[in-house]
């Protein structure tokens, strides 16, 4: 499968970049996301729960990047593990650009499934991948305190406007309180 697109982020490429390389922003963003660790220099390690159609699975995986162009580009590599629901690997090359609002962020995916998710057919597949992408973006726009109407809501007012304050204290973290 191979997927290009591109967003506009309202956040400056140095923090857009600094945010792709952080765990606890990756975890915030990545839908149904329960564990992100590790480093940029090291690679990461997650465990991922999702449904593709009847599938239901917890992938457990590692992602690595490479080629990393401080706040202009990287490549980010992974695969990931379902247990019987099969497998997923492959590899994203990101490029930031600044615009008059922030950053252009664009991506291009080759991605691999196998196993229960291959038989699903490429239709499904497809779907819920530009599905996670989409999100993945809302979550970030959202993590770096812009675009609230752009976004699809979560589930719970309070729990969104607590989630608000704990994102918006990570960003002070990054920017030094800007």
């Amino acid at each position: 499968m191979q997927m290009s697109d591109q967003k506009e982020i309202a956040a400056d490429p140095a923090t857009v970049y600094a945010a792709l390389l952080n765990p606890e922003v990756l975890k915030s963003c990545v839908p149904g996301a329960q564990e992100v660790s590790g480093s940029p220099e090291e690679g990461f390690e997650a465990k991922v729960t999702q449904k593709v159609g009847p599938v239901k699975a917890t992938f457990t995986g590692k992602v690595t990047l490479s080629d990393l162009i401080e706040n202009q580009k990287l490549t980010i590599s992974g695969e990931g593990k379902g247990g019987a629901a099969g497998f997923a690997k492959g590899s994203a090359v990101v490029t930031l650009t600044p615009s008059g609002t922030g950053t252009v962020l664009a991506y291009d995916v080759d991605a691999k499934v196998g196993g229960k998710l291959a038989q699903l057919g490429s239709r499904i597949i497809d779907g819920f991948a530009k599905k996670m992408a989409d999100q993945f973006f809302t979550n970030l726009q959202e993590t770096l305190g812009g675009g609230a109407e752009e976004t699809v809501p979560r589930d719970g007012a309070d729990e969104g406007a607590a989630e608000t304050g704990e994102k918006k204290s990570w960003l002070k973290k990054i920017t030094g309180g800007a």
